[in-house]
């Protein structure tokens, strides 16, 4: 618990000492074409049960982007990453890879392929998104 508490210590002084915003938003002169950053974050971790025991570390990347094809869409990456240094125990990984499109600001179409270590093949998905 301590080494997890220390991790997120670290983060957040890291994150207060650093400038957000390292990927720059830009746009054609036509306005048709764009590209506009939200959310762009590694984060580290370390992983322990409620007994203290080490469950190994975990790598996520987790990327939002904005952009305008004529019209606007959201580009969505997410990638989960675990390594357990306990003999026995399987690595495992988790990415989802999405693009959405918002008719409005509370509903968005949504596709997504989604690619694991715990799924024998990449499975799609299609839906819709209600945002509140």
């Amino acid at each position: 618990m301590r080494k997890l508490v220390l991790l997120v210590c670290m983060g957040i002084l890291a994150a207060a000492s650093t400038q957000a915003g390292i990927i720059p938003s830009w746009e054609s002169p036509s306005k048709k074409v764009g590209f506009f950053p939200i959310s762009n974050e590694i984060s580290l971790y370390a992983n322990v049960d409620d007994r203290g025991k080490d469950r190994g570390r975990t790598l996520q990347i987790v990327s939002l982007n904005s952009f305008k094809l004529l019209t606007e869409f959201t580009i969505e990456f997410t990638g989960d990453f675990n390594y357990d240094y306990t003999p026995g125990l399987s690595n495992d990984h988790y990415m989802e890879l999405g693009i959405v499109k918002h008719f409005s600001r509370f509903f968005s179409v949504n596709v997504q392929r989604v690619m694991s270590s715990f799924e024998a093949a990449p499975v799609n998905q299609y839906g819709v998104r209600f945002s509140f």
